[in-house]
């Protein structure tokens, strides 16, 4: 069947739109109740029934099922592969769930994907050729490609790689009128976003990666208008497939992890480490020590892990030579290396594990990032909430970038308090020209904060593109542009 005429539409309007949708969509619709169950949830702590969840066999179905909601007024949202932290992928009309687009098409320095396609997939597929994606979340087994995209994900190797936006050439998606656009190949409808931005540069988080709001910071010219796709959380369009680029896998690498007795005195050192280069430096406090079977000192407090992929031969001097903390381990073998990366990946697994359920608060507070050099007081700001409101944390992250994820461990029934913490701790990122969220987007967690971030200017350029690219506000509707409070309405 062709794409849908305008008098289709119109007299099918008379019936249901499940009824619509079965006699135009290809792919599978769902709507019994353990279905609806299944995607009212993902990794988030939060829950919000759908009313139908499709899944499209091709662009065909994507392009009808668009046009079909725009005229029932109904929402679509997307989904990958359901890792979200924040809820980014739930919402109460249809969900979209992607996983049909899934092809893989290798070239020498890029590879073209398909949203649907998992991480651990890609992976796999660019080993067998020496080459690698740089970015590089944690639960990278799992996710899907169109999730990395919708949230601008990274992971460990962002401090020299950058995150997903600064490794994309090309994206192709579905608008909210159903149109069918390449980014940035569209030259027209890249003017149309170049003309509508406006940005006010002082209200921009000055940090090295940042993933909430649209990233408007990044167009700066018709050759970079796909980036404004890219942390989108499917609000702009609905991605079927994206050009990444690609990178040959290092000859060598060294991994040293490091020793501290303060989580001062390790953000103090990172400022240093950070100017020798590194391919990641991270950051794990006690909580995760406690996991790992090895003899720590009896005061220590916190790790760094720290690894280089070029110019081997003369780190270890350099390192030596700014290093406070004491080096445990140096480690070149990939078995090795990979055997303590495991225990840095575990670290949010490490958290829950040793957390009672009812003591599980949603990711909220958990990605903000802050100028390097502001970490000593972003560290400060979290043992004075402990202090203040009675309640205890788990910290570990991307120290490299600034970025620290925090689990809260309290009640989870105590919203008011939940409310008022998140409050003060994102008010302090946000005089500290930080950003709420660093990689895992804003979904239901984090949006009522984003005209807050980033001023009126920014957040009136944020609802201009958002009206050129889905003037009927069907795509995922509340999230980035919000206009009530959604933090704590959806806890599941």
């Amino acid at each position: 069947m062709g794409l849908l005429s305008s008098s289709f539409i119109d007299k099918a309007l008379k019936k249901s739109i499940l009824k619509v949708l079965e006699l135009s969509v290809k792919g599978d619709i769902l709507t019994k109740e353990h279905y609806k169950k299944f995607y009212s949830v993902d990794s988030s702590s939060y829950q919000i029934i759908p009313k139908i969840i499709i899944i499209p066999k091709d662009e065909d179905d994507v392009i009808k099922i668009i046009k079909i909601a725009k005229k029932f007024k109904t929402s679509v949202t997307v989904r990958g592969a359901g890792t979200g932290l924040v809820g980014s992928a739930l919402n109460d009309g249809i969900i979209m769930d992607m996983k049909n687009f899934n092809s893989i098409k290798l070239n020498k320095k890029s590879v073209i994907v398909g949203s649907g396609t998992l991480k651990g997939k890609l992976d796999q597929v660019l080993e067998k050729s020496e080459k690698f994606f740089p970015p590089n979340p944690s639960i990278g087994n799992f996710c899907s490609v169109g999730g990395m995209l919708g949230n601008n994900s990274s992971g460990s190797r962002s401090v020299k790689y950058g995150s997903t936006i600064d490794n994309v050439a090309e994206i192709v998606f579905i608008d909210g009128n159903g149109n069918r656009v390449s980014l940035p190949k569209n030259k027209e409808i890249g003017k149309k976003i170049i003309r509508n931005i406006i940005v006010d540069d002082k209200k921009i988080p000055k940090t090295s990666k940042n993933s909430s709001g649209y990233r408007i910071d990044k167009i700066t010219s018709e050759k970079n208008t796909h980036k404004i796709i890219i942390g989108s959380e499917g609000t702009l369009g609905i991605i079927l497939s994206a050009k990444l680029n690609i990178k040959d896998k290092p000859k060598k690498r060294i991994l040293f992890i490091i020793e501290y007795e303060s989580i001062f005195e390790a953000a103090k050192n990172s400022l240093k480490i950070n100017k020798t280069k590194p391919s990641t430096l991270e950051f794990v406090d006690k909580n995760t020590l406690k996991q790992i079977k090895f003899k720590f000192s009896k005061n220590a407090k916190c790790l760094l892990f720290v690894e280089y992929d070029e110019k081997i031969d003369i780190i270890e001097k350099n390192l030596k030579l700014i290093n406070s903390g004491k080096i445990i381990q140096k480690l070149s073998r990939n078995s090795d290396m990979n055997k303590w990366w495991k225990h840095r990946d575990a670290s949010l697994h490490y958290s829950l594990k040793s957390i009672k359920k009812e003591m599980r608060i949603p990711h909220i507070i958990e990605d903000a990032a802050v100028p390097l050099e502001k970490i000593p007081n972003l560290f400060s700001t979290l043992k004075k909430i402990e202090k203040k409101y009675q309640v205890k944390m788990v910290i570990y992250g991307h120290i490299g970038n600034g970025n620290m994820h925090v689990r809260l461990i309290m009640e989870k029934n105590k919203k008011k308090l939940i409310k008022n913490i998140v409050i003060e701790y994102f008010n302090n990122i946000i005089e500290n020209k930080g950003t709420i969220s660093a990689e895992h987007g804003d979904g239901l967690a984090r949006s009522e904060f984003i005209k807050q971030q980033y001023g009126e200017k920014n957040f009136q350029t944020f609802k201009k593109i958002k009206h050129l690219m889905d003037p009927n506000n069907i795509l995922n509707p509340g999230k980035i542009i919000s206009k009530k409070s959604i933090m704590i309405k959806n806890f599941n």
